[in-house]
């Protein structure tokens, strides 16, 4: 009856405790995956309801920045989980020895190319693209190279290399094209360029705005657009030279080790109290199918004739180089 009395009790007292005195996880991520508009309150309400805890995000502007903020505050940073890094940090990601093995069962994913990684665990993939307002652009790009040379007076709002993962992303479909030829090709699109956000969410709000009438996002985006709004105002270009894919990744730093719901958000990151809300918050794929099937509006994205990417290998060899490429050709 005692054991009964006290397990009652400890029910009650654990009902009544304020937030801050439950167990904690801290996740960094990306600005745009917090907003109320993202998967973040969704994916924290799910899990909040299954573990009992407080599930906390502190946002970064964009992907870059979340690995340089961990990478700056070392052992000491208060992240147990990060996410929103992509295949192009995560050898860099390693090296910084800031990262624990998931330890979790990834065979639900199912990611293009044959996922294979024992520390990062994939949340959702999509594809590079160039989005354009058919209101203001009547002849779209047809690939990279008509990009490049095309009318400097069609602007286009990119993002930082050095901060933003779509940013590295266009660095590397641009030396995926153009190889040893990448820093002519940066030379003239200057030109089209409008600005250099250091995030997604900046670049993609001044295009909307009407600041740009093209901007680098994803192949997904207009689904937003269509979904949300009913327009189909804003499409993807399609490259004939195809577009690079981006898989985004979530990762346990050595002190989130120490954490029990680190693994335990890390195995419900595959699940469908997360993957459900991906499509239609996040705006990319799932990474692993939970039976739910996508709106019909993405059937209508951009399908691109030929994926582009580079190993995480080769980008942590180049990614300096190409990067400091990138940074003269527009400097001057």
């Amino acid at each position: 009856m005692r054991t009964l009395c006290l397990s009652i009790i400890g029910t009650l007292a654990a009902a009544v405790l304020p937030a801050s005195a439950a167990e904690t996880l801290t996740v960094y991520t990306y600005e745009s995956f917090t907003a109320e508009w993202g998967p973040g309150p969704q994916v924290e309400k799910a899990f909040e309801a299954e573990c009992g805890c407080d599930l906390k995000f502190v946002a970064v502007a964009d992907g870059v920045a979340l690995l340089n903020r961990v990478k700056l505050e070392g052992q000491s940073t208060k992240a147990d989980i990060v996410l929103g890094l992509d295949t192009n940090l995560t050898a860099a990601a390693k090296a910084s020895g800031l990262f624990a093995p998931a330890g979790i069962d990834q065979s639900a994913l199912a990611v293009p190319g044959n996922w294979s990684d024992d520390t990062f665990v994939p949340f959702d993939y999509g594809y590079f693209a160039v989005v354009y307002d058919t209101e203001k652009v009547t002849a779209p790009p047809k690939s990279l190279a008509e990009l490049v040379d095309g009318d400097p007076n069609i602007k286009i709002a990119i993002q930082d290399p050095r901060t933003s993962t779509p940013g590295l992303g266009l660095v590397l479909w641009v030396k995926a094209v153009y190889g040893d030829h990448a820093a002519d090709a940066w030379a003239k699109l200057r030109q089209r360029v409008l600005t250099v956000t250091p995030g997604w969410s900046e670049a993609y709000g001044l295009f909307t705005k009407g600041e740009a009438q093209m901007v680098l996002s994803y192949t997904t985006s207009p689904a937003y657009h269509i979904v949300t709004e009913g327009s189909e105002r804003y499409q993807a270009a399609s490259f004939s030279e195809g577009h690079y894919l981006q898989i985004e990744v979530a990762g346990m730093t050595t002190n989130g080790a120490w954490n029990p719901l680190s693994q335990k958000f890390l195995a419900f990151m595959t699940g469908p109290g997360f993957q459900d809300a991906i499509p239609e918050t996040n705006w990319m794929f799932p990474a692993a199918r939970t039976g739910k099937p996508l709106n019909p509006a993405f059937d209508r994205m951009v399908k691109p004739a030929k994926t582009l990417i580079f190993s995480a290998e080769e980008v942590e060899k180049n990614r300096q180089a190409w990067v400091d490429e990138w940074l003269k050709a527009m400097s001057e």
